[in-house]
């Protein structure tokens, strides 16, 4: 995606995560699994916060609805939108 279509629609692949999640009923839903991960990285010394859209996108693939490759190429490009 060329920079200058990212800041015409800052925001399109976040909608685009919203729209997908809403569409087919996929709701983010924090299990023992995700909490154990959560801390076992922040003791680590790697704290990693996902935010709400990287959370839907996690959820999309457990549902099946993204492929791996999918998921890590959408996360990629929210991450590229989102940077100042």
């Amino acid at each position: 995606m060329s920079a200058r279509r990212s800041a015409t629609r800052p925001r399109y692949t976040a909608e685009v995560i919203r729209r997908l999640a809403s569409s087919n009923n996929v709701a983010v839903v924090v299990s023992s699994n995700d909490v154990f991960a959560h801390h076992a990285t922040r003791l680590s010394g790697d704290d990693v916060k996902f935010d709400d859209i990287e959370n839907t996108i996690v959820a999309l693939q457990r549902a099946g609805i993204l492929s791996r490759v999918q998921a890590v190429r959408l996360q990629a490009r929210y991450l590229r939108e989102s940077r100042p």
